[in-house]
């Protein structure tokens, strides 16, 4: 019976790969679901428990510390006994947490039911991302992560659905509907294979082997990745190693990305979204239906981006749409500061959100989590990305408390331009300190923090001692890939001198 139910033991290559991202992937469309749920149950929560403003806080609020604190955990858990079994612990708690907010008779046992249910949330956020990393293909790494972030934005809109169909039904049902999708991640991961890099790292290289044999195209290109794995010599590391130089750049670069992809004012944005619609002169049925037309917009914005990150390139692509973004909030904030209401004013603001929402989603939304699981080297790449979730949800935490004082305080067209400034430095951070990862394997990246080349602005630095002896070649990559070759130089993308002070 048990086998009958495994598909994935029919599967191989290219196929059981798609399988095992899609079966993970749910993850993230609990993550969408219950992070977006919220906006709509609360309207029936509010009245049934007579929620003042602060209690109507905590409990939206509470899935975000818990994902603080299942992320920052979730590092140590899949780094002992794996990333499988840590994404069922996240499948559970999903389960346990969804039962218990549906059933929920006080506002207390909902708290404690949306805390767990941000455990659940913070751990899939940290250990998904990295699953599908490791056993995927550098050609498609990519859109396979993406898909992550993919099932995310699509939970969200679901949830704006759902809540939409059913604003006449019990709220309860809002919160049991996420309950099927918990027990297909929970029971599909259980016939899944471990990651074959954790395997590798615990020292099953047999078992490691086996799995990439099943997932690879043939027994050459399986002992060849296995090879390159057990070259690199990695054995687990404590939490200083993120402390360490060479492992800096990949930290300072997902760190940085996981930060901005939120100070950028994505969250903020869909948060008031309704509101905004409503004032540019939407009636409030209207400005629901249009928050829905965001949260499609963002799941079309992620398909392109699953397309553009192993086409374009991680880099490429958030350097050619964020100027889009900065554009669209700076419309958006003149719409307010000029007061344009109705008419062509109302949907010069409908496309500014949707110019702007498409351009941020479909760049740093899309690179967060893919950024985050491939960068760091594989002794330290769980509490890696444990960092790189914690940053998110924090500075989500941050946003969430301070949006409403912002527009208090600055104006509604102020914040937005605010943001804009910010999306721009999210530019220029991306451009100066993000190097382009397409199409190279986990443990080519890993090589590259070890020999210092992770980074335009490392590359830069580690050539320019040779720029006394040879003057002139720091306005040259070509003469760089001449005398050093490309691979040292594949990242170079424009003259070194041009990357900053150090050569001189």
């Amino acid at each position: 019976m048990t086998q009958s139910l495994d598909v994935s033991r029919r599967l191989s290559g290219e196929a059981l790969t798609n399988f095992i991202a899609t079966i993970s992937a749910t993850g993230g469309l609990l993550f969408g679901y219950d992070t977006g749920i919220i906006s709509s149950a609360l309207l029936q929560i509010r009245e049934q428990f007579h929620l003042d403003t602060i209690g109507s806080e905590i409990v939206t609020s509470a899935i975000i510390l818990g994902a603080l604190i299942g992320c920052l955990c979730a590092g140590g858990i899949s780094d002992r006994f794996g990333r499988r079994r840590t994404v069922m612990l996240a499948a559970a708690l999903f389960l346990g947490g969804t039962a218990l907010a549906s059933a929920a008779q006080g506002v207390t046992v909902l708290i404690v039911s949306r805390l767990i249910l941000g455990l659940a949330i913070g751990a899939a956020s940290q250990i998904v991302p990295i699953y599908i990393a490791e056993i995927s293909p550098p050609n498609r790494r990519g859109r396979l992560v993406v898909g992550f972030q993919l099932a995310i934005v699509s939970g969200v809109t679901i949830s704006f659905l759902t809540g939409y169909f059913l604003r006449d039904s019990s709220w309860r049902i809002m919160f049991g509907i996420g309950m099927l999708p918990a027990l297909i991640l929970f029971v599909g991961m259980g016939f899944l294979p471990n990651s074959p890099r954790w395997l590798a790292l615990k020292g099953r290289t047999d078992e490691a082997l086996a799995v990439l044999r099943r997932v690879r195209s043939s027994e050459e290109v399986a002992q060849n990745e296995l090879q390159a794995i057990i070259d690199n010599h990695d054995e687990q590391a404590p939490w200083s190693e993120l402390a360490k130089p060479w492992v800096r750049p990949a930290l300072i670069a997902s760190v940085g990305i996981a930060l901005l992809c939120q100070l950028t004012g994505i969250n903020a944005v869909l948060y008031y979204a309704p509101t905004i619609f409503a004032d540019a002169g939407f009636g409030q049925e209207s400005a629901l239906l249009t928050s829905v037309a965001v949260g499609l917009a963002m799941v079309c914005a992620t398909i392109f981006g699953g397309w553009a990150v192993d086409n374009w390139g991680r880099r490429t692509l958030i350097l050619r749409l964020l100027p889009g973004a900065v554009i669209s909030l700076i419309v958006l904030g003149a719409m307010f500061a000029l007061h344009m209401k109705g008419g062509a004013g109302a949907w010069i603001t409908v496309i500014a959100i949707m110019g702007y929402t498409i351009c941020n989603t479909g760049s740093l939304s899309v690179a967060v989590w893919l950024v985050g699981a491939e960068v760091y080297p594989l002794s330290c790449r769980g509490k890696g990305m444990s960092l790189v979730a914690g940053s998110h949800w924090g500075a989500d935490l941050l946003i969430s408390l301070t949006t409403l004082s912002l527009v208090q305080g600055l104006g509604a067209h102020m914040t937005f331009w605010l943001f804009a400034l910010v999306n721009a430095a999210a530019f220029l951070f991306v451009l100066r300190y993000v190097p382009e990862t397409k199409g190279q394997s986990l443990e080519q990246l890993e090589m590259s923090l070890r020999n210092g080349t992770f980074a335009l602005f490392n590359i830069s630095c580690s050539l320019a001692k040779h720029c006394h002896k040879y003057p002139g070649a720091c306005m040259e990559p070509a003469f760089f890939m001449l005398r050093f070759g490309r691979s040292s130089c594949s990242q170079i993308r424009q003259p070194a001198w041009s990357l900053g002070s150090k050569c001189f």
